[in-house]
């Protein structure tokens, strides 16, 4: 129930990063891609770059911000997640890593964080 729970504000959360993100002109290239590492939230393409971003939501910020989730343990899995996006579809952009954190109704896009 739990775990339903969870998916559902997630794909609420996913759903408001990519408004944010195509009101900002990014192009969005793929949700939820996945591979045998695991999940990318958002795959988007910025001028010059390809931009990976992991989505992280909170209704408030009694646990700490939701950037602060992304660890260095997250921040390698998505790099390798990302070097396996680039090599299987063979792109050509800067990669470029952000997080956007969603805090209640508010929106933080932290760009080029790790």
């Amino acid at each position: 129930m739990l775990k339903q729970f969870n998916k559902v504000v997630g794909d609420a959360g996913e759903e408001k990063a990519v408004a944010y993100l195509k009101k900002h002109k990014y192009k969005i290239i793929k949700c939820k891609y996945t591979c045998k590492i695991g999940e990318i939230d958002i795959i988007a393409e910025y001028k010059d770059f390809v931009v990976f971003v992991e989505v992280k939501y909170r209704k408030d910020d009694s646990f700490g911000r939701p950037a602060e989730a992304v660890n260095s343990a997250k921040q390698h899995k998505i790099r390798r997640m990302a070097e396996s996006y680039m090599l299987k579809f063979r792109v050509n952009k800067i990669p470029r890593f952000d997080v956007i954190e969603i805090l209640g109704e508010e929106i933080n896009h932290i760009e080029g964080c790790f």
